[in-house]
This record gives structure tokens, sequence and C-alpha cells, in this order.
């Protein structure tokens, strides 16, 4: 993968709530906006019958808080439009993140109650970070979550994410970067190889061999235009019919074929015979077609050389949210001490406190718990791990979290954490969470 260009990334002040800025405006008149707060992102279940889950989006987060500014076009909207008053539009002129973010780094497995980000700063600058914050970890993750799921299925076959048409165009970019973190080769997204050094790849849609007035024709000229090593589309028509033509014309050195419809098991199996009758037994096979982490389990017995995927990846498999909640644990009374808070309502509750993570591994080094520390750091017997890590100090990015260096790094935690964790993670059936969460109180 290459380093990639820079861009210029959005003002993200406004990809929030309306309520975000009057309760801004409340606690400025309260004066109680200025109260050093802390509070903590997580998540209190997984998706029904899923294991764990992957932690994704936190390097595309830090570069958006970094410019969570209020310019003059914004605050001529608010003033204009009176979402808020005067003093509160003094206060958003000079907006600007001070605080100090922890986090899991991403591609670091989580699980239910995992105080997956820890955000500490006043009330006035945190609260305005809700809406943003959860819309792009809730995204990622469950992206990053279902990926991951589908390289586990895929086994050493690579698997390669292709879903930009079926989903938003910039929540593309960002399904692309939460898949190669969880393990995926490369994308077709030319935004998000672009953006973030991922590698992107592609050949022909079934409209470029409809084009021309024979798949023989449309299969010459792309042979001609992009090599012999490319991979040419089989099933317009005849599938056998097709894969004789690109040997004929391509000879051994065919890169793939890629097979998008009908049983692509039985497909696959009998075109692999073909190929190698014909003398091309280093020809790929490539299947697409509406593929999740089941369908490409049902593929392991096939003769399968990589997987694009689609549909499923960008929507989550079936959760196409982490349901991630953003909530204030502690904060400074009148006299400046910290205290705990929590909500209590029915269904909803959530623990109080500054909360501390370590991922607790046996002698032979696999996880069998999460300890989360309440206003203390869990003992480590040696053999620990702990799992948060500061991502800003006093509101400047430490370095290696975000760009492309930080989807490498990202992706090399995926590895390791799946590594580490018990073999149930890599079982499709539902089940209970792998490992428990465990709370220690002072």
């Amino acid at each position: 993968m290459s380093t990639s260009a820079s861009w210029d990334h959005p003002r993200t002040s406004f990809y929030t709530d309306h309520y975000e800025l009057t309760m801004l405006q409340a606690s400025l008149h309260s004066g109680a906006a200025h109260r050093r707060s802390v509070f903590e992102a997580f998540a209190r279940r997984l998706p029904d019958g899923r294991r764990y889950g992957i932690v994704a989006g936190t390097g595309r987060l830090l570069e958006g808080i970094a410019d969570f500014r209020f310019g003059e076009a914004e605050l001529d909207f608010l003033g204009r439009t009176g979402v808020v008053n005067q003093d509160t539009l003094d206060y958003l002129a000079n907006y600007r993140f001070s605080g100090d973010i922890w986090g899991y780094p991403e591609g670091e497995a989580y699980f239910p109650n995992s105080p997956i980000l820890i955000v500490e700063s006043t009330f006035a600058e945190a609260c305005m970070l809700e809406t943003y914050l959860l819309s792009v970890l809730n995204h990622d993750s469950a992206i990053a979550s279902a990926a991951s799921r589908m390289i586990t299925a895929a086994g050493n076959r690579p698997c390669i994410e292709m879903g930009s048409r079926r989903t938003h165009e910039e929540s593309a970019v960002a399904a692309a970067r939460a898949a190669v973190i969880a393990g995926f080769d490369s994308t077709s997204n030319l935004e998000a190889g672009f953006r973030y050094g991922i590698k992107t790849v592609g050949t022909a849609a079934h409209s470029f061999t409809l084009l021309h007035d024979t798949e023989r024709e449309a299969f010459k000229a792309q042979i001609a235009s992009l090599g012999p090593g490319t991979s040419l589309l089989v099933d317009t028509y005849d599938v056998e019919a097709a894969v004789r033509a690109a040997v004929e014309l391509a000879g051994p050195k065919l890169g793939g074929v890629r097979l998008d419809s009908g049983d692509l098991v039985a497909q696959a199996q009998w075109v692999r015979r073909l190929l190698d009758e014909l003398g091309n037994v280093n020809t790929k096979i490539v299947v697409t077609s509406d593929l999740d982490e089941f369908a490409i389990a049902a593929l392991q017995s096939a003769p399968v050389d990589s997987y694009g995927v689609g549909t499923s990846l960008v929507t989550g498999s079936g959760a196409p949210t982490a349901s991630m909640v953003y909530k204030l644990v502690s904060r400074t009374d009148d006299a400046g001490n910290f205290v705990s808070v929590a909500k209590t309502a029915k269904n909803k509750t959530s623990m109080g406190g500054r909360k501390y993570a370590l991922r607790k591994l046996n002698e032979r080094g696999v996880a069998t718990q999460e300890i989360v520390g309440i206003g203390h750091r869990p003992e480590d017997d040696g053999n620990d791990r702990p799992l948060l890590q500061q991502f800003m100090k006093n509101g400047e990015l430490l370095p290696g979290w975000t760009g492309h260096e930080g989807v490498v790094r990202a992706r090399q935690r995926h590895a390791d954490t799946m590594a580490e964790l018990p073999g149930v993670v890599n079982r499709l059936q539902r089940g209970e969470p792998a490992i428990p969460t465990i709370y220690e109180e002072n």
C-alpha cells in the first residue's frame, strides 16, 4: 500500500444534533458548562448472537475532532435561525477541543460495556461531540465487525471490498477503510485509496461485455489494454464458452476469471477443472454475487481464490450499527471534586466512574476476561494487556493514529487481537460473547 496524498477534511461541527447546542446554551447559563467531565462511549450489547465486535473509525473521528470548528457561515446560520443565543455564539466562535481522549485502538476487539472511547474535558467541549462521535464509531465498527467475521470465514483467501454502490458515497469510503482494518486485502473505492493509501482493484463489469458485438471482442480489448494478467468476467452469457475464449485469447498467463451468478460452489468446481484441462493451472477464480460470511463459509470447499463482497459488508451483514452510546460518567462538583454519575432508568442503566480496561490472558496468552476497573487501574499479573491508549492530549493529536499509518497499525492490531481471543470467535453460529466483562470497583 502506498502513502496517500493529502486531502482537505470537511468541517465537522455541523455533523451534530440541534440539542447538543441547546444543552450547551443551558449549561453556560447555569455555570456548569465548564465543569470537568468524563464521557464514555460503549456498547451495552453485541448484535444478537455475535461473540465479539471490532473497533473502527477512531482515526477518522480524531481527524474530524481536530477540525471541529464553527466558522462564519455556521455561526450565521445558528444566529439567523435562533438555535442559540448570542452568548453561546460567542463561545462557539472560539471553540476548539482542548481535552484528552483515550480509547481502544482501532482493530481491537470489544465486548459488552467495554469503555471503547473516553473523553476528558469540560462538559461544554465534550457534549458537542456526541452525535459526530457516535455516527463515526457506530458505522465503522459495525462494518469492521462484519468484515472480521468474513475474513475468519475466508481463511487464507483474500477478500475485496466492493460495496460502494450500495451505500452513501462518504459511507463507502469509511466502509472500505474499516474493511481493510479488519483484514480485507483491497477495495474498489478510489477515494479510499487516495485518502488512506489502500490498494484499489477492478477490471470490468457486464456492461463492458455488452458494449461489444461479441464477448470475444470484449475480452480481446480488455486483454490488449490491461494485459493477460487481467481478470475476465465470464458469466454474461455462457460460462463455459467464455472460459474457453478467455484462455484462447490470454493463454496460460490469464490472471483470473470472475463468477458473479448461479450456484457458485458447483460452478467454481467445474470451472477449475476446465481451466486445469486447458493448461491454465495458475488462473485464479474470483467469486462475487451478494456474499456474506455465511456464503463465504459455504464456499470453503470450493476451489475459489478470492471473494468480492459488497452489500452485506457495507450494511454490517444485518447489523448496520454497533449500538454504541455516549454517556457522562463522571464530573466535578462545586468543590472541584470528581463524582461518579450514571443513568439508572429501567433497561438503560450505565455504570458511573472513569474506567480503565485490561484484557486478562492465561498462561498460553489466550484472553479469558475483560476487566474494567472503576476509578482505578486493574492489577496486571504480568501476563495481561492494558487496552486503553491515549489519542489526544490537551487537544493535540498524538502521532500514529490517523491517515495511512493509522490504517496499517489498526490492521495489525486486528490480526493480533484475533490471534489472542479464544477459538470460539471463529464460529459463525449464534452464541454468547467470547469472554465476559468483569467490573472491579475500589
